[in-house]
């Protein structure tokens, strides 16, 4: 059971209120830093041990540098996530792409900084050829495995997802590329999201280390990473038991040690891509009550909504929430904690027991360091909010500003429409 009373910035809340309005998500320079240390020291026992950081989780360069400088890596999935890696100084193959539908200007892109591209699909291969003019020295390919694994229910069964090769099309896809004089390969999965089961990561690592096996022999390829996603999970629920990484990474290494040590193959590299277990239990949603609302329910009407938060309204993710100068009363009222969308679904939470809350009170909601943010929108108008970053010191930096009016029109071209007709 994880302990979810209070962030750790909750002394200097009514400072930091003062300063920056609500809403705001605030992120723990500590624990990240210390979460990315244990996950580096987990796996030492591989040479050449890398995580790429998923971008797409919190894609702030103010996060990443400090990830950067943990001797994390980038795993991107667009031409934006790209810029952001080389603005960081994150570049080469300290960058993975990992993309699907990709556009020719982002395989580009990925080529010039010298990032390890991760094919999606067979037909990527005479397309990246097309439009980059080569085929880069080293290329990763995405295996889907289909019915042989189960996914889970963020990213669905591996059969019906989008992405990846099939089994068959994967030692298509390394014989094609050898005869184009690819030399350098890797090999990655990523086959469920936020996955609380440690025997998951293990098994999944047992059916590429294998795979790597028959690979290498039947082709004479060799290996030089095996990418082994990420899809880590965190305890959203204050019931639910934390991953223990070194318990997973004994059993990763076993698996390591089954099938590789012994092979007579060159020993690959082991790569991550976590995004959602490094930042997403350091994060937090800062919010204001502005009404309580007695009908058929009584609800908690906030300064935030679904677009500073999307997890509940599309996946009915439970995020826990406190609140502050309450930690420790009685969780004795029922609520729905709602925002102010035009959506019945914009809600945090349904049916929460919580303290007596009161217009005014400060609400926090916990674990939205990861697909938090990351996920705004501007529907109904509303504006994103801004991303602090509490640091090792105690200071507060303010790394993102909110949006304006002016940031939600900046597209539109007003002069143009006086004359439009």
């Amino acid at each position: 059971m994880s302990e979810k009373k209070k962030g750790p910035f909750s002394s200097k809340i009514d400072q930091i209120i003062r300063k920056y309005p609500t809403p705001f998500h605030i992120y723990d320079e500590r624990g990240i830093r210390e979460n990315a240390r244990n996950l580096i020291d987990a796996f030492s026992w591989v040479d050449g041990f890398k995580e790429y950081f998923a971008v797409k989780a919190a894609p702030n360069p103010y996060l990443m540098k400090i990830l950067k400088q943990e001797g994390f890596g980038a795993d991107c999935s667009s031409l934006p996530e790209l810029l952001l890696a080389d603005k960081c100084g994150i570049s080469g193959e300290n960058i993975m792409f990992t993309s699907n539908d990709t556009p020719a200007e982002e395989f580009k892109k990925a080529f010039e900084l010298g990032a390890i591209i991760n094919l999606d699909d067979i037909s990527h291969i005479p397309y990246l050829e097309n439009h980059i003019g080569t085929i880069p020295d080293l290329i990763c390919v995405r295996y889907n495995p289909g019915p042989l694994r189960s996914g889970n229910a963020i990213i669905g069964e591996p059969q019906e997802a989008k992405y990846g090769f099939t089994r068959d099309q994967l030692f298509e896809g390394y014989k094609i590329l050898k005869e184009k004089g690819v030399k350098r390969f890797g090999l990655h999965t990523m086959v469920a999201s936020n996955e609380l089961n440690p025997d998951y990561f293990v098994q999944t690592a047992s059916m590429l280390f294998e795979l790597v096996v028959q690979l290498s022999k039947e082709l004479d390829i060799s290996f030089e990473f095996v990418n082994l996603g990420g899809g880590f999970g965190i305890p959203y629920h204050p019931d639910q038991k934390k991953l223990d990484i070194n318990e997973i990474s004994n059993g990763i290494k076993a698996e390591y040690e089954k099938y590789l040590v012994n092979s007579g193959l060159r020993l690959p590299r082991i790569y991550m891509e976590s995004g959602r277990m490094i930042t997403g239990p350091f994060g937090y949603l800062v919010s204001r009550v502005l009404h309580v609302k007695n009908t058929y329910k009584t609800y908690i009407g906030l300064d935030a909504n679904m677009a500073n938060l999307m997890r509940p309204a599309l996946y009915g993710a439970y995020h826990h929430i406190s609140v502050s100068g309450k930690e420790n009363m009685s969780y004795d009222h029922k609520y729905d904690v709602t925002g102010s969308l035009c959506e019945n679904n914009d809600k945090f939470a349904i049916d929460r027991m919580l303290p007596e809350i009161e217009p005014g009170d400060i609400i926090v909601i916990h674990d939205t360091g990861a697909h938090g943010h990351a996920m705004g929108f501007n529907y109904n108008g509303k504006l994103r909010s801004a991303e602090l970053l509490f640091r090792e010191d105690g200071s507060i930096v303010q790394i993102r500003r909110s949006e304006t009016v002016d940031d939600y029109f900046a597209t539109l071209d007003f002069d143009q429409l006086e004359n439009f007709k």
